[in-house]
C-alpha cells in the first residue's frame, strides 16, 4: 500500500509492527537514511541491535543467494522482541527475491525494511509494495521537514511548548539546511537549553545555528545600512587584512539591498514582505532586516542599488584605473549617509 506524504510522518513515528514491511525510497540518501532508522527504532528498541533482532543484507548477499532474505526473516532470534530485516538502496534486480520473501512471510516473521534511491512509477519494487497488503512504500522527497516533524524532533530532543516566535525561527531554519544537519541544530538546541528554564528564544536559535561565512561582510553591511559611519572604516580595515576583494563586498550589499528593497516593497507591507522571502530569514537578522526596510523604505532602497550597480559596473570595467578599494570604499560611505537621512 501507498503512504501519502502525510501518513508517512505518523508512519514512520509509529509504524505496525504486524505488518510485513515497508519500502523507503527517494533521491535524496541522507533523508532516506534518516527516515529508515527512524522506523527500525520505533520497530526494536533502543536495544535491538545490541539484542541481535536487526540482521543486515547487503543487495551484493541476495545476488549471490535470493533465498537468504525470506530465511532471514524466519530466523528464529536470541532475545524475545520484534525483529528486523534492512536492505539498505536495494536495486530493482532483488524485485524477485523480494516478492519471494513476501510471500513466504507468516506472522511472528521479521519485518523487512527496503530503502532505495529514486523510483519510477514503472519500478518493479515500487509495484511490488504499492499493491501488496500487507506492505507499505513510501516517498521521501527533498522538501523542508514539515511542522508536525520538527515538532516532532524537537519533543524527541526534550523540547516542548515552544513560543510561537522561536517555532517560526526554526521552520525556518529547517528550510535552509540538510536534514542531518538540521537534526544535529536541534540537538544542539536542547544541550544550549540544559537546564534554562527560560522558554527557547530566537537568539537561542541563532547562537546554535551554523555561522555563515560570509558573517564579517554581514556586519559590515550591517553597519551601512544602520548609517554607522563612525563604525565603518575601522569595519572595512579589518575585511581588507582578512583579504575581502572589493567585488566580493559589492555583490554582498547588492544582495544585502536588493532584500531589503524586496522587504520594503511588498504590497502588503514589510511585515510580509520578510516573512515571503525564501530562504527565509529567522531570528535577530529577520529583526534587523525589517527595521531596515522600514528605516530606508523603498525610493532610498532604489537609490542604493543604483550606487551600487554603477560601483560594480566600474569596478568590473576592463579600462578602470581607480583603485579597486578606494571605489567600494566611496560607494559604502555614500550609502552610510545615504541611511542617515
Amino acid at each position: 500500500m501507498k503512504l501519502s506524504a502525510r501518513d508517512a510522518t505518523g508512519y514512520f513515528a509509529r509504524p505496525d509492527p504486524k505488518k510485513a514491511g515497508l519500502l523507503i525510497y527517494g533521491p535524496d540518501a541522507m533523508r532516506v537514511a534518516l527516515k529508515r532508522q527512524q522506523v527500525i527504532a520505533a520497530l526494536v528498541g533502543p536495544e535491538g541491535e545490541a539484542e541481535m533482532r536487526l540482521t543486515r543484507l547487503a543487495p551484493g548477499d541476495l545476488r549471490g543467494d535470493p533465498a537468504a532474505l525470506g530465511d532471514a526473516t524466519r530466523a528464529a532470534g536470541f532475545f524475545p522482541g520484534p525483529r528486523v530485516v534492512f536492505v539498505d538502496m536495494a536495486p530493482e534486480s532483488l524485485a524477485g527475491a523480494v516478492k519471494s520473501a513476501l510471500e513466504a512471510w507468516q506472522p511472528g516473521d521479521a519485518q523487512i525494511i527496503l530503502t532505495a534511491g529514486n523510483l519510477k512509477k514503472s519500478s518493479a519494487l515500487r509495484k511490488l509494495f504499492e499493491t501488496h497488503k500487507a506492505v507499505y512504500a513510501a516517498a521521501v522527497y527533498a522538501d523542508p521537514p514539515s511542522r508536525a516533524e520538527i515538532e516532532a524532533a524537537l519533543a524527541q530532543a526534550g523540547l516542548r511548548d515552544l513560543p510561537r516566535a522561536a517555532m517560526d525561527d526554526l521552520v525556518a531554519l529547517a528550510e535552509t539546511l540538510d536534514p542531518g544537519d538540521f537534526a544535529q541544530n536541534v540537538e544542539k538546541l536542547a544541550l544550549y537549553k540544559l537546564n534554562d528554564p527560560a522558554p527557547v528564544s530566537g537568539e537561542d536559535i541563532a547562537a546554535i545555528a551554523p555561522l555563515s561565512t560570509e558573517a564579517e561582510v554581514d556586519q559590515l553591511l550591517a553597519v551601512v545600512a544602520g548609517g554607522r559611519a563612525d563604525a565603518l572604516a575601522s569595519t572595512l580595515r579589518r575585511l581588507k587584512d582578512q583579504g575581502v576583494a572589493p567585488v566580493t563586498l559589492c555583490i554582498g550589499a547588492l544582495m544585502h539591498f536588493r532584500t531589503l528593497h524586496m522587504i520594503a516593497a511588498h504590497p502588503g507591507g514589510v511585515s510580509e514582505g520578510v516573512a515571503r522571502l525564501r530562504p527565509p530569514l529567522f531570528g535577530p537578522r529577520r529583526n534587523a532586516m525589517q527595521r531596515q526596510a522600514q528605516h530606508w523604505g523603498a525610493a532610498r532602497l532604489e537609490e542604493a542599488l543604483a550606487v551600487l550597480v554603477e560601483t560594480d559596473l566600474a569596478l568590473r570595467a576592463a579600462g578602470a584605473t581607480a583603485p579597486q578599494a578606494a571605489l567600494m570604499e566611496r560607494a559604502l560611505f555614500r550609502l552610510t549617509y545615504l541611511g542617515r537621512r
